[in-house]
């Protein structure tokens, strides 16, 4: 095949090795290759860029290994031009299972022009995604730890949950403390309720009836420890995200006219998609990257139904999130697009249809400066005026009645 890489490397990374194959010009039009193996210590991989520095090296291909990756491309993207790789992507090549043939193929498939990298975004953008990340993640462990909490409270037998709408709110927050203390008394806890929960006086008191152990209050102690210190920590995280959100804080906003894409939503969809556009084509290349696509399979001419794709994980459950309170929004197009999926194709498949359309509609509002427009409920009937018109003659036909369509008079 035809070259067009000439002095291209690929790279085996692993957790404290590093396998490099480099290709270049060879006598008689012939290709040449060095091979040499380095560690994965900062040390060690500057001696690697000054190796392909030596070789005149330009471009560099390597699999995405886990986090492995990372301190080799950061050392590496100031240096030459670095190409991560989904391995998925790559074939897998008979006899080709030891280090230093795998770096072989990474720089025979480079220097021929086969290899796609994978997007990765800039410094800044990638210190805000480990943020939101990880307050993703201890967002995760909060929602365990207090679900671990009601499970404690139903084997004392306090039935709190079923009459508190949140357990940890303002009166829940006062009477479990008062359980850790040694107050077991109904009565006495019943008189910690406020707000609204004072109305359910007598349920409240009944519910409050149980029989808590001293196993059960050192395990509500280091509960409720554990859940203020992760609360402590998030509200921490989130003012460090918002100050790494100000150079971004433009997009964000004109994220957040989306319906239901909130603050935390449009801080993570920069995270994760960064703010500059031109990275992706078009919409539809963004949707595909993200795995929100639906899957195409096609066989012996028939079109069957295919999964989609493996994509961001962390971006698609902010969108389904995200999608899940939009179709609850009056008036919204959403709402009108989750309902006309559902009726035939069930929740799941409607809810990533939802999310598919605001990742879309996100990459036009960061690609043109603008911010959402609305185009209503019935946009979706207005825009397919006839086969809204055919799926409801169906309808009747369905229920026994003979249909006969004629033109409304147009008022002059």
């Amino acid at each position: 095949m035809d070259v067009t890489v000439e002095r291209g490397a690929g790279l085996d990374v692993h957790k404290a090795t590093v396998t490099a194959c480099i290709r270049l010009p060879g006598p008689d039009r012939e290709r040449a290759q060095v091979l040499q193996t380095f560690g994965t210590t900062t040390a060690a991989l500057l001696t690697l860029r000054d190796w392909l520095t030596a070789h005149q090296g330009t471009d560099v291909a390597m699999e995405s290994t886990g986090v492995y990756w990372k301190p080799v491309y950061y050392v590496l993207e100031d240096a030459v031009c670095v190409l991560l790789v989904n391995a998925a992507h790559m074939a897998n090549v008979p006899g080709r299972k030891t280090d230093v043939a795998d770096c072989a193929w990474i720089a025979q498939l480079l220097e021929c022009g086969l290899l796609r990298g994978s997007f990765v975004p800039p410094p800044a953008i990638r210190e805000l995604r480990d943020l939101t990340r990880y307050r993703t993640a201890l967002i995760q462990d909060r929602t365990r730890e207090a679900n671990r909490l009601h499970k404690l409270l139903e084997d004392a037998g306090l039935k709190l949950a079923s009459v508190a709408t949140d357990v940890l709110g303002v009166s829940g927050r006062a009477m479990l403390p008062a359980l850790v203390a040694g107050t077991t008394d109904p009565a006495v806890l019943t008189d910690l309720a406020r707000g609204r929960l004072r109305a359910k006086l007598p349920a409240l008191r009944q519910a409050l009836t149980g029989h808590v152990r001293g196993h059960h209050a050192f395990l509500l102690t280091h509960l409720l420890a554990h859940l203020d210190y992760l609360d402590e920590l998030l509200a921490a995280l989130s003012q460090e995200i918002e100050a790494h959100l100000v150079p971004f804080a433009a997009e964000a906003a004109r994220l957040q006219t989306i319906p239901g894409v909130k603050q935390r939503s449009a801080e993570a969809i920069v995270a994760e998609i960064g703010v500059d556009m031109t990275r992706f084509p078009t919409a539809g290349h963004l949707a595909s990257w993200a795995g929100l696509c639906p899957g195409n399979t096609q066989t012996a001419g028939k079109r069957r139904r295919g999964r989609a794709r493996k994509g961001d994980p962390w971006l698609k459950g902010t969108l389904v999130e995200a999608s899940l309170a939009a179709i609850r929004v009056k008036g919204s197009r959403f709402g009108a697009l989750y309902r006309r999926i559902c009726r035939r194709a069930g929740h799941n498949v409607a809810i990533v249809a939802v999310a598919h359309a605001i990742l879309e509609i996100a990459w036009y509002l960061l690609r043109h400066g603008t911010t959402y427009h609305e185009l209503g409920a019935d946009y979706l009937d207005r825009r397919d005026k006839q086969r809204t018109t055919d799926h409801y003659v169906r309808l009747l036909e369905k229920l026994g009645h003979r249909v006969t369509l004629e033109p409304a008079a147009i008022a002059a």
